[in-house]
């Protein structure tokens, strides 16, 4: 019964991570330039920023959903909101209002929200000594989606411009049909619930099993900070997002800043973020089996050095578009890395009735440190240059070599 809802399960969620991650990466490709185009490019992280904080609060209703209905329905959810922020985002673009473009690109995190979410469904009735290799799974599905999207841009805003629709907004009206048949897939095909099924068989365990229930934030919080294996976790999670989400926010500005015009600068940006999210995910199998042979501590420390190389690559690239190509990847394999490493880690440490609450409460955190690095990234291009990003962002990773060494 287990094994096979959790084959039907992997299923499920390998399909609609392909989906939404079109949509995600759809979208993603352009949110900071339409946000420079609007408000100037010292606040074109915002948008980003804005984002990564709307995945990381709703990683809260999400994980609430997951104790009372499973699954099935919070991940539903989290693709329906992104597609209402899609919708809005477009309507930003018609009106130039920056204000709306913000609650858009807000609402749009819930695609992230539910990536990230996709991952723990992925183990909730895997083995122990598989759990590396099935959540690196369902992160590696968003490949397919996450490669294609920033390619589609140029051809999307450039088809629906001859509609009245602005260039940088036509992505994100493809992005919310996407989010849409996520969740439609969710809802019909995510049967059964693999939380359900979890806690069914908690309940079958036997008289001596602990009840499966939901833990709040102050909990989750006092778990992680008890188990020094999960507190690594999170702050693995964290670090490798502050830096992926810093200097890959501000790389398109950064392409944008060489003077060409909009259709051009979506075709270059479009070939460095496929490479990026290429690393993001291609690779993720490979990291998880990794993390099952080596060790979930060896892994994060290849993910540092990844983090550092690629910081080292992309701050002097200059506008050579190749480069910033080959540091994006290598940002998205350092990522992808600690990304894997860190979530097992954390769903090894949290005993399984707690787990969902705590995993809800890492993605808060590594959200809203994510979402920091966005918000000042814009400031620090703005003032200082592309180049002492990197180098800021480098800073950054060498803390996780701080953690592995005080554990």
């Amino acid at each position: 019964m287990i094994a096979s809802a959790q084959r039907r399960t992997l299923s499920v969620l390998f399909l609609t991570q392909i989906v939404g991650g079109t949509g995600s990466a759809l979208g993603g490709a352009v949110a900071a330039l339409l946000a420079a185009e609007l408000g100037g490019v010292g606040i074109s992280g915002l948008a980003q920023s804005a984002a990564v904080v709307g995945a990381a609060l709703f990683a809260v209703p999400a994980t609430a959903m997951v104790h009372r209905d499973g699954r099935r329905p919070s991940l539903a959810a989290c693709y329906a909101t992104a597609a209402a922020g899609a919708i809005l985002i477009v309507a930003a673009a018609l009106r130039h209002a920056l204000p709306l473009l913000f609650a858009g690109t807000f609402l749009l995190g819930g695609s992230t929200a539910a990536t990230y979410q996709a991952r723990y469904a992925a183990v909730d009735l895997a083995p122990p000594a598989l759990r590396g290799r099935h959540l690196s799974l369902i992160v590696w599905a968003t490949t397919v989606g996450a490669v294609i999207g920033p390619s589609l841009a140029g051809p999307a805003g450039t088809l629906l411009a001859t509609h009245g629709i602005p260039t940088l907004a036509g992505p994100f009206l493809f992005a919310s049909l996407l989010f849409v048949l996520a969740a439609f897939l969710l809802l019909a095909l995510l049967r059964p619930d693999p939380a359900v099924v979890a806690r069914r068989a908690q309940a079958e365990a036997g008289p001596g099993a602990a009840p499966l229930r939901g833990a709040g934030l102050k909990e989750a919080a006092r778990m992680v900070g008890a188990e020094p294996a999960a507190r690594l976790g999170v702050i693995t999670m964290a670090l490798g997002h502050v830096v992926m989400v810093g200097v890959m926010t501000m790389t398109p500005v950064h392409i944008r800043a060489a003077g060409r015009d909009a259709v051009h600068t979506l075709d270059i940006v479009g070939l460095v973020l496929s490479a990026h999210v290429a690393g993001m995910f291609a690779l993720a199998p490979v990291f998880g089996w990794l993390t099952d042979r080596l060790g979930r501590r060896a892994v994060i420390a290849l993910g540092t050095g990844l983090l550092l190389t690629a910081c080292a690559v992309a701050g002097t690239a200059g506008q050579a578009p190749r480069q910033l190509a080959a540091g994006l990847l290598i940002l998205g394999l350092g990522w992808s890395a600690t990304l894997v490493s860190g979530s097992t880690l954390l769903s090894d440490a949290i005993p399984t009735e707690r787990r969902a609450s705590a995993q809800g409460f890492a993605d808060l955190v590594m959200g809203l440190a994510g979402a920091s690095a966005g918000a000042l990234s814009g400031v620090i291009v703005g003032t200082w240059g592309y180049p002492m990003l990197t180098l800021l962002a480098a800073v950054a990773a060498a803390g996780l070599i701080g953690s592995l060494r005080g554990r």
